[in-house]
C-alpha cells in the first residue's frame, strides 16, 4: 500500500471514528439535561471541533488514540453517578457500534457479490475492515483508566464518586504517560488482545447473520 493510498484509508476512517466518539459523549450528556456540550459546540459533526493533535496522530500511527475531551457538568444529571458513567461509556460504545455496522456492510457485500470481489466492492470492503479495526482500537483504548481517556472517569466515579479524581492527581503527566506507552508499544499487547477478541466475536455474529 503506497503512502497516498494509506492516507486515503486512514484519514477518513480516523475522522469519522473521532467525530462519532465525541458526538456520542456530548449527545448523551445533553439528553441527560446538561447544556454544556451544546454550549461548547460539541454537538457537531465538524472534526475540527473534536480533534486533539497528539491523540489524532497516535490514532493514525498506532490505531488507538483520543480526542479533545467533551466538558460535562454532572450536576445537571438527576442521577450523577449513572449520568457520568453513561456519558463516559457513550464514546467507546459508539465506536463499537460503528465497527459492527462496518462489518455488517462487509458481510452484505460478500453475500451479494461473492468472495471474489470486483475492484470497487473490494476497495470499499477493505476500507470498511480498516474502519472497523480503527474503531475497535479507539473504543478499547479509551477504556484505559488514564486521563483524559474515558476509563479514568469511569474508574474515578466507581471508586471515588468523582469522575475527575485521577485527573487531579496525574493531569500534568497523563499525556506523557499515554505517549510513552503508545510509542514503546507497551499498550499494544493488551489493546490488541482485547481488540482481536472483539473482532472475532463481531465477525462470528456477522457470518452467522449472512450465512457465510
Amino acid at each position: 500500500m503506497t503512502q497516498l493510498t494509506e492516507l486515503l484509508y486512514v484519514v477518513p476512517a480516523a475522522l469519522v471514528a473521532i467525530v462519532g466518539h465525541e458526538f456520542a459523549h456530548g449527545y448523551v450528556s445533553w439528553k441527560l439535561g446538561d447544556p454544556t456540550p451544546k454550549r461548547d459546540g460539541r454537538l457537531s459533526l465538524n472534526p475540527l471541533k473534536h480533534l486533539d493533535p497528539l491523540g489524532t496522530l497516535c490514532l493514525i500511527l498506532f490505531r488507538f488514540g483520543w480526542a479533545k475531551p467533551v466538558q460535562i457538568n454532572m450536576y445537571y444529571y438527576k442521577d450523577k453517578r449513572k449520568g457520568v458513567l453513561m456519558t463516559a461509556l457513550a464514546g467507546p460504545v459508539m465506536n463499537l457500534i460503528l465497527a459492527f455496522v462496518a462489518y455488517l456492510i462487509v458481510g452484505f457485500i460478500i453475500r451479494v457479490a461473492g468472495i471474489y470481489l470486483s475492484l470497487a466492492p473490494y476497495i470499499l470492503a477493505r476500507w470498511l475492515e480498516y474502519f472497523a479495526s480503527l474503531n475497535i482500537g479507539l473504543g478499547i483504548f479509551n477504556l484505559i483508566p488514564i486521563p483524559p481517556l474515558d476509563g479514568s472517569k469511569v474508574f474515578g466515579m466507581l471508586l471515588h464518586n468523582d469522575p475527575e479524581a485521577l485527573t487531579r492527581r496525574i493531569s500534568r503527566i497523563s499525556y506523557l504517560i499515554i505517549a510513552v506507552l503508545a510509542v514503546t508499544g507497551i499498550l499494544s499487547v493488551p489493546v490488541n488482545i482485547a481488540g482481536n477478541f472483539v473482532t472475532r466475536l463481531m465477525l462470528q455474529v456477522v457470518w452467522f447473520i449472512f450465512g457465510l
